[in-house]
């Protein structure tokens, strides 16, 4: 049974969601928080090692398995924590009861059997729109210092999205697409309630009980320690949040959005580039991400079950949020920075601009413009980015009379995205955050990229030579001496 279809929602009641958050990953949070002494004053010590008790927790989540067996005694001397982040899991670790392991498993075959490209489209598309929203855009940038950090903002996306879609990701208990769902899951929550000090449903029952809000808003500003680099946390419960103006932050209708850059994107550039999948393909990827929607804690009347459906409810989502500016506009800062971290990683200066200029293709006019991406780009650049993907075009429509499979559109992205990977998902120097035995499969399956199934044996022996070369290779999938002694067995 699939949860109830999506529709074309009023605004009154896309406004509603925006003050719907996430009860039990809230509740759990506020367990972890305890009670809040002044939230004039922001967190106490005992409350930052809380959290930090938490997140050592984290690191005992390295696969699906590891979750069901995870029960400790006390955090941080505390039984009360304990049983609440023990309940935590054991709810939310549940896949709905309309999730469907076939459509799960072909959506696995998708992301992998598209390697490197999959990729692209995410950071080419999938992040880009995410950025659109101008009241995401002021979390994400509060969230993570974005512009200063746009590798780590990549890498932790990267190490969400590679545990989910590998092989039993979601549905097997060597999986750990699971064990990753919970910790993000958590940090939204505990993005909400640092920057509202205290629980959602708390502040939202405040604020309806008194009225109208001051000018200065429901939470006022902290200020910063002047002495030292403030904290991710302590720049999210200082930022300050007006509740009127702003609903909540990581509300619903801001999370669903999100699963919409993920799913509905991707396929959306898939069809931009000329490779379309069947709608079946298109189908099991929205199902299977709906299900991590699912565990993310995503209402399911918010999930698009096709297509038309995704682009009728991604469509009037980025409507509303484009109405509804913020000023400072945090949105071209956050693109610029993306895509200057995508440019830094290709070796030649000629193609620095592709990434741009690719994503105004995936993305569209207004989205180029919302984040500010027109910036001038040398004619040999557009001269060259343009001819190859007419060419390309041109040369998949011919041949695909005889081979329906073939794509050079796909072999070309392909190179760009797998020297991207190696650049700075797979850095041996910045790897990413994940266990080192689930590191190491992830490690392999990029390796595995290497060669596309479904082209002929020439193009693959070309694209082995550039992304073999001196001046492309950053070492993917080869570990260090270092890194290769902590393997897990």
């Amino acid at each position: 049974m699939h949860p109830l279809p999506p529709r074309t929602f009023t605004d009154s009641r896309l406004d509603a969601m925006q003050f719907e958050a996430d009860p039990l990953a809230d509740a759990t949070v506020a367990k972890i928080f305890g009670p809040w002494a002044s939230a004039a004053e922001g967190a106490t010590e005992q409350q930052w090692q809380r959290i930090a008790a938490v997140n050592e927790c984290f690191a005992q989540w390295t696969d699906n398995a590891s979750l069901q067996a995870w029960a400790p005694d006390t955090i941080a001397g505390d039984a009360d924590l304990a049983m609440a982040l023990r309940q935590y899991v054991r709810l939310a670790q549940v896949l709905p009861g309309w999730a469907e392991p076939l459509k799960i498993e072909r959506a696995e075959r998708v992301f992998m059997e598209h390697g490197a490209l999959s990729c692209i489209l995410l950071f080419c598309a999938s992040l880009p729109e995410c950025y659109v929203l101008p009241d995401l855009s002021a979390v994400l940038h509060a969230a993570g210092q974005l512009e200063a950090h746009t590798e780590y903002r990549i890498r932790s996306t990267a190490a969400m999205i590679f545990p989910v879609m590998m092989q039993g990701g979601l549905t097997r208990p060597e999986g750990a697409g699971l064990a990753q769902i919970l910790k993000v899951r958590l940090i939204h929550a505990t993005i909400r309630h640092l920057i509202l000090r205290g629980t959602p449903q708390d502040k939202v029952r405040e604020w309806r009980a008194g009225g109208a809000l001051p000018s200065t808003g429901l939470v006022a500003a902290l200020p910063l320690p002047a002495h030292r680099k403030p904290t991710m946390y302590e720049v999210l419960q200082a930022r300050g949040w007006d509740l009127s103006a702003d609903a909540l932050p990581c509300n619903q209708e801001e999370l669903a959005y999100t699963l919409l850059t993920f799913h509905y994107v991707f396929l959306r550039g898939l069809r931009r580039l000329g490779i379309g999948l069947s709608a079946a393909d298109e189908e099991a990827y929205l199902h299977a991400w709906n299900v991590v929607g699912h565990v993310l804690g995503i209402q399911p009347e918010l999930m698009a079950h096709s297509m038309e459906q995704a682009e009728t409810l991604f469509d009037q989502m980025q409507m509303r949020g484009r109405a509804d500016p913020v000023t400072p506009d945090p949105r071209p800062s956050l693109g610029a920075a993306l895509m200057n971290t995508m440019a830094q990683s290709l070796p030649w200066q000629v193609i620095r601009p592709w990434p741009v200029l690719l994503t105004r293709f995936l993305c569209g006019r207004t989205t180029a413009r919302d984040l500010q991406l027109q910036a001038h780009a040398s004619w040999l650049s557009r001269f060259g980015f343009w001819t190859v993907m007419g060419l390309a075009r041109i040369i998949d429509t011919v041949v695909r009379c005889v081979s329906p499979q073939f794509s050079i559109t796909r072999s070309i992205t392909r190179v760009l995205g797998y020297h991207f990977m190696s650049r700075v998902l797979l850095s041996q120097t910045r790897p990413l955050q994940l266990p080192d035995a689930l590191l190491n499969q992830v490690d392999g399956v990029v390796h595995s990229w290497s060669d596309d199934p479904h082209a002929p044996g020439w193009l693959n022996q070309l694209e082995d030579r550039l992304t073999t070369d001196g001046t492309w290779s950053h070492g993917l999938g080869k570990r260090t001496a270092a890194q290769a002694s902590r393997q897990t067995p």
